[in-house]
């Protein structure tokens, strides 16, 4: 008995992995289900970017104290870039715009700040477990991006417009 090819083909939003026929690949398309779950996604990571971020930058004085006694240099510096880095990189993934770049500029700022801010293995008693807890959460995060920066940011997005957009411009040009 065949197998319903919505169950069995694998999907990265929405495109089969493999060559099907132009009916059954047509069918896949239009199905809903993963550009929607893209798009929650994007916006649940992007929820607590934008809120850290705001957070930052409505407290820089906070974010300084913060940051300096983490030993971070240029501290008074460093928190309005933070703040705007984790704004900017979450409007990025929550329109699709820019979708790549943003995940992956969050990645490069998640790295560092993971390190230098849940050092757990430096910290004793609860604080262990706390930095523990906010060091692998970082590290999820960190992989739910690296899976953005890698699928790009489904149907539901700026850049899948501007794709399909010069797609159809490059089809007019050769016809």
């Amino acid at each position: 008995m065949p197998m319903n090819q919505r169950i069995a083909e694998h999907r990265t939003f929405g495109r089969p992995d493999t060559d099907v026929g132009d009916d059954v690949h047509d069918d896949l398309i239009r199905d809903t289900s993963l550009p929607t779950m893209a798009l929650i996604g994007r916006l649940l990571l992007a929820a607590i970017f934008l809120a850290s971020g705001i957070g930052k930058l409505t407290d820089i004085p906070g974010t300084v104290a913060q940051m300096t006694a983490a030993g971070i240099p240029h501290a008074d510096t460093l928190a309005i870039v933070a703040g705007a880095a984790e704004v900017l990189g979450a409007i990025s993934i929550a329109t699709g715009f820019l979708t790549r770049i943003g995940s992956f500029g969050l990645i490069v700022f998640m790295i560092p700040t993971t390190l230098i801010f849940h050092a757990f293995w430096n910290a004793t008693g609860e604080a262990h477990m706390q930095q523990m807890v906010n060091f692998m959460k970082n590290v999820a995060i960190i992989g739910g991006l690296a899976v953005l920066t890698a699928q790009g940011p489904g149907m539901f997005s700026i850049d899948h417009r501007i794709r399909r957009a010069r797609a159809r411009r490059r089809a007019r040009r050769e016809v």
